[in-house]
């Protein structure tokens, strides 16, 4: 099962050209996807046997909830097995395969976003854009700041602002450590631009569709301008299953 996950290295201009080709997808060889309990977790099953990782580790979860889950995405599978169609699986094999062996560089990824997140950065004009900005971000960096410690500064326009050590500091020191939560609010991180909204959705202060509407505040209101690309939605649409994915991942452990 691992060729149906594998991802070729994007610097392979041959690989690359491949992937411009529609994949041949495998069609489905098992009747039903189930759980059972392993050890550290619960393995996902197919016709009883377990399902592998692209490293050929057993693919498995810390909780029950979210083993059933990632097992609901094979079942769904109908003639073929699609992996387009299973972000949670693709992101279980990034953590199992990628970041459990090495959380530190994760972990640092998303302290760089935190020098210059999305909701620090504010339009000065139209005034519209502004309050919708300030309506949907504010309530984070109180967050922050009561919940963390951490008292971020503001800018308009795009010019770097220099954020206190001392917030950094007790923002990165709540980024997990565990590689399920970690790889999940690294997901979650470079998908929306923000560290703080996805460390808010890990701490349960912010739920999913709150923060994926915060994080399109700008991509909405030029929408609203200058009307909706086909394109552009198709591509927000796979970035939102994938965002979806680690909220679910979040919200099981955090449960």
């Amino acid at each position: 099962m691992c060729e149906l996950f594998e991802n070729p290295s994007p610097d392979d201009p041959t690989e690359a050209a491949r992937r411009g080709v529609r994949p041949v997808l495998r069609r489905r060889f098992y009747a039903k996807a189930t759980t059972a309990p392993a050890a550290d977790g619960h393995a996902v099953l197919l016709d009883g046997k377990p399902v592998r990782t692209p490293a050929r580790r057993e693919l498995k979860a810390p909780a029950l909830a979210l083993a059933q889950a990632i097992a609901a995405e094979w079942q769904d599978q109908e003639d073929v097995i699609d992996p387009a169609r299973m972000p949670l699986t693709r992101l279980a094999n990034t953590i199992i395969d990628g970041v459990a062996a090495m959380p530190l560089p994760v972990a640092e990824e998303v302290g760089k976003y935190l020098t210059s997140d999305l909701v620090f950065y504010r339009a000065a004009v139209p005034a519209a854009l502004a309050e919708r900005q300030a309506r949907h971000w504010d309530p984070i960096l109180v967050w922050a700041r009561q919940a963390l410690g951490a008292d971020f500064r503001t800018a308009e326009g795009v010019v770097h602002v220099a954020q206190p050590d001392a917030a950094l500091a007790a923002a990165r020191a709540v980024i997990p450590s565990d590689p399920w939560r970690l790889g999940a609010v690294h997901t979650v991180t470079t998908l929306t631009g923000s560290a703080l909204l996805a460390l808010a959705i890990a701490g349960g202060a912010l739920s999913a569709d709150a923060a994926w509407e915060a994080a399109h505040v700008d991509e909405d209101w030029n929408m609203a301008q200058w009307g909706r690309d086909a394109m552009a939605l198709e591509r927000r649409a796979f970035r939102f299953a994938e965002f979806k994915a680690a909220a679910v991942v979040l919200d099981a452990l955090r449960a």
